[in-house]
């Protein structure tokens, strides 16, 4: 039965990567539907994208997928998924995956990934995204972007980054976070 809520999910689309990232994107991916998420994202079927979109498709779960021509002109595309949009543009992609998703989980993922989920940072910052931000640090592979944010609060480039997303250390972790988000208060944006 598909899911009225999508979590977006930005991870890495490499296929040269550690076993254990593979192993919780899969995870993640079979836990979605049971805890009454679908999936929308970057619609590959390589790397921990692929990962995540077979583990929902094999629990039962609906996945909308978002994938500009020129990577479906490659072959690139997961073509299980319950919707395959084709868009032209890589700001179009992450502009239709932001419009449809009702939260966000950053997995380990590379310079894309880091593109995506600052896009949506900014947007709740802004107070123009309401949804909640999950970082799975996995490994700690997040540790040093995250203290990158507390150096910009600390040295008052940005106030409060800490209650615009959550962090988790497994996928269990998640859940608890996108159930009870981390409040943020916009209005005092500036202060």
């Amino acid at each position: 039965m598909p899911s009225s809520r999508l979590l977006c999910v930005y991870c890495s689309s490499s296929p040269h990567l550690a076993p254990e990232y593979f192993a919780a994107a899969e995870e993640l991916g079979a836990a979605m539907p049971g805890k009454g998420w679908g999936l929308v994202y970057g619609g590959g079927k390589i790397g921990l994208m692929g990962a995540v979109a077979r583990g929902v498709k094999q629990a039962g779960g609906s996945v909308v997928g978002v994938i500009p021509h020129f990577m479906k002109e490659r072959e690139l595309e997961f073509r299980e998924a319950d919707e395959l949009h084709t868009v032209i543009t890589m700001a179009e992609r992450k502009a239709t995956m932001i419009a449809r998703a009702q939260a966000f989980v950053a997995l380990p993922g590379g310079i894309g990934t880091l593109e995506e989920i600052s896009e949506v940072l900014t947007l709740r910052y802004l107070a123009q995204l309401e949804a909640p931000i999950v970082f799975l640090n996995q490994n700690g592979f997040y540790d040093d972007l995250l203290r990158w944010f507390d150096r910009m609060e600390r040295e008052r480039f940005r106030n409060r980054m800490r209650d615009l997303y959550a962090v988790a250390s497994t996928v269990d972790e998640i859940w608890p976070h996108l159930d009870n988000p981390r409040a943020y208060h916009p209005e005092k944006l500036w202060q």
